[in-house]
């Protein structure tokens, strides 16, 4: 569990971004008239806050979380050395009536060399049916297998992202918890979120890591072969950087909104399900300082 007076800051800080408080492109400072309320309200994700905000960046190493880590990542690794990095942190708000996402698995679109994706996730508030808590189907990941996916023609109960299918649905649980609870699942674990039906918010970090020796390949770009991608714009959480000769990327300044359901299309057409262009954050901060 994470502790209460560590909740109260993720939620503050959430505030903090949306007011747009740090140095930020994509976030104008908003009044200081409006309440927390009015600036939230309109959000649905912010995507890669610890960009920008050393709070966000402070939970991506959070001990609680790294110590786990530490010790899954690569569990199923025989010569696995513990270390881990993190490529990316999302700040689910979901106000109430916003949507959730369909059927998908993380490793669709954060690809590992070997099936090592693990999502962080923080309850900032209780989540529930009512407020559209997880749903997961158990042990989906163990065949490591990627399904295929397609439109869901529900734009009502999930946001813009396709759905995967081919499995067995009935078999669905929900996850709910309380804030606080810290959540851990495999990057091929089939899952998704309903629409908030409830009158609160569902506030929620969640950090996605990965064993440090596998490459990143978010992205190709001009030349590279996929067995060679690895994008480096990443926080090394736990052990060793094995590529630390290859420099790191610096972390944009900047975030990217997944806003309220009237206006995801127009914010981002070409995004996949994490409001991420097809271009991810690192390779287009790359073309940005050129």
């Amino acid at each position: 569990m994470i502790k209460p007076a560590e909740i109260e800051e993720l939620r503050a800080d959430t505030a903090a971004i949306a007011r747009g408080q740090y140095p930020c492109d994509t976030l104008k400072p908003l009044p200081a008239t409006l309440s927390d309320t009015e600036v939230l309200q309109n959000i649905l994700c912010i995507h890669q806050p610890h960009y920008i905000s050393p709070v966000m960046q402070k939970y991506v190493k959070h001990p609680q979380i790294c110590g786990a880590l530490s010790q899954i990542t690569g569990a199923h690794l025989a010569h696995w050395d513990g270390s881990v990095k993190c490529m990316q942190s999302m700040l689910f708000v979901k106000p109430p009536q916003f949507q959730g996402q369909a059927w998908h698995q993380d490793e669709i679109y954060i690809p590992t060399r070997d099936r090592s994706l693990i999502g962080a996730w923080i309850a900032m508030d209780d989540a529930t049916i009512a407020n559209g808590c997880l749903w997961v189907v158990p042990g989906s990941h163990r065949q490591g297998y990627l399904y295929p996916q397609h439109a869901h023609n529900n734009p009502d109960e999930f946001d813009f992202a396709g759905e995967s299918y081919g499995f067995d649905q009935s078999k669905e649980v929900p996850v709910e918890v309380k804030a606080g609870a810290l959540v851990f699942f495999n990057g091929y674990l089939l899952h998704r979120s309903r629409k908030n039906r409830s009158e609160v918010f569902r506030r929620v970090l969640v950090n996605h890591y990965m064993n440090a020796w596998s490459h990143l390949p978010w992205s190709l770009k001009e030349g590279e072969s996929v067995a060679g991608a690895d994008r480096r714009a990443i926080v090394q959480v736990a052990g060793v950087d094995p590529y630390a000769w290859k420099g790191l990327d610096p972390l944009p300044k900047n975030v990217w909104l997944r806003t309220c359901k009237a206006n995801q299309a127009k914010t981002n057409p070409e995004a996949d399900h994490r409001g991420v262009a097809k271009e991810t954050p690192d390779s287009a901060a790359s073309k940005a300082e050129k």
